[in-house]
């Protein structure tokens, strides 16, 4: 007779179930929902308890700049999902992607990074690290043999995000941890855009993955968060204790709402992806739209990439108008549906300009050589109905079809 009885142990559920129960602790009152612990301290039995505890001898909580129940459950459905042996949350994405870099790092040290970053994480790649006595070297993170011949034998980490934010360049992430592992360094993945649901860079090779919580998994635009992904024993000896000593504490209330967010998480990025899809093709085909970059398209420059390790296109659409800076400022503000902000994997359909937004601390030259123009927006998909998403871009470009205008 066959066993029919669901397994019992988290590792052997499938990710929707992981997501759903994941982590989970209940009080003595044995609530539906998991708790919102809103505690900064922790009450012991004896003085012995608390001695042990600070020691580490004894399990529990402390204080929650160091940990919470509510950030644990979160930390616990965020590796459950990843597939790591555990994770540490954070105050922001940005918090996470400092930890991972810098924790582990000292004077002297030396990392290689992809040119193509988020404008935050190329300060931290830039002009931080090196602050602290850390050289740092950029490569076109397509180009495998940049990364080996970017190689020093003080190489410690290997950083990058794929796809890339905003041209949506995808690397091979496989090939890349190679790489970095023949050297006896980390690679470290930001993999913000395709979000856990589409790829899972632990499973490809890397030895580190970073999230900002604030994008899909928040996913609705409310709370900042972030999230450090690795082995026990990277996240003992590095990230622990760079967290609780230098205090980028994730809110516990944060941590609260992104689990009931994660619960969702595979539904919203699936229908986000097909909404995606279909608005990529309509751009692709338009004669206004001069370039469109979708990582689910066939045309996509690292296509056969995409099809090996991700499960899908994601959620964000790069596109350019001929136009340039005036097109590109007149095409969005025509736009009724889709709200201009520099968020991304919400439910709501968010579009921003690059240039003039994330990545305007760069030169003209820098952008230019990340391939961003001044004729780019970067488009991510929500939940809208596609039709009425369809019908908001036509209403856009019809604009610009009736208003000519040189690029500046």
């Amino acid at each position: 007779m066959q066993d029919n009885k669901p397994p019992r142990d988290p590792q052997d559920w499938r990710p929707a179930t992981r997501l759903v129960h994941g982590g989970t602790m209940r009080s003595q009152f044995g609530e539906t929902s998991e708790a919102l612990f809103l505690t900064q301290g922790y009450v012991y039995p004896s003085m012995e308890a608390a001695e042990a505890r600070f020691k580490g001898d004894e399990p529990g909580f402390v204080y929650s700049r160091y940990n919470n129940p509510t950030n644990a459950m979160f930390e616990e459905r965020m590796a459950l999902l990843e597939g790591a042996e555990t994770a540490r949350g954070t105050a922001s994405g940005m918090a996470a992607v400092t930890a991972a870099l810098l924790a582990p790092l000292k004077a002297g040290d030396h990392v290689v990074a992809s040119r193509a970053l988020f404008g935050s994480c190329l300060y931290i790649v830039q002009e931080l690290l090196p602050r602290y006595g850390i050289a740092t070297t950029l490569v076109d993170g397509k180009d495998l043999n940049a990364w080996k011949a970017a190689l020093q034998p003080q190489t410690q980490t290997l950083f990058l995000e794929s796809p890339t934010n905003p041209g949506l360049e995808v690397y091979d992430i496989a090939a890349i941890a190679g790489i970095a592992h023949d050297y006896g360094a980390r690679l470290v993945v930001d993999n913000a855009f395709a979000s856990p649901i589409l790829q899972k860079p632990l499973q490809l090779g890397a030895d580190c993955v970073v999230y900002s919580a604030t994008k899909h998994i928040d996913g609705q635009g409310r709370c900042l968060g972030g999230v450090v992904l690795s082995t026990r024993e990277f996240i003992e000896t590095h990230i622990q204790t760079y967290l609780r000593q230098t205090g980028p504490a994730l809110s516990p209330f944060n941590a609260w709402v992104m689990l009931k967010s994660l619960e969702t998480l595979p539904l919203r990025v699936n229908q986000q992806m097909a909404n995606a899809g279909r608005i990529a093709d309509f751009l692709a085909n338009h004669p206004l739209v001069s370039r469109c970059t979708y990582p689910g398209r066939a045309d996509h420059p690292q296509a056969e990439i995409v099809r090996r390790q991700m499960a899908g296109g994601g959620t964000l659409v790069a596109f350019d108008l001929a136009g340039g800076k005036p097109a590109a400022f007149a095409f969005a503000n025509a736009l009724s549906i889709i709200k201009i902000s520099n968020n991304l994997g919400d439910a709501k359909s968010l579009i921003t300009h690059p240039a003039t937004t994330t990545h305007q601390r760069l030169t003209p030259e820098a952008r230019a050589e990340m391939g961003i123009g001044d004729g780019m927006l970067r488009l991510s998909v929500g939940l809208e109905d596609a039709e009425d998403l369809l019908a908001d871009l036509g209403a856009a470009l019809a604009v610009l079809e009736s208003k000519p205008m040189a690029a500046e």
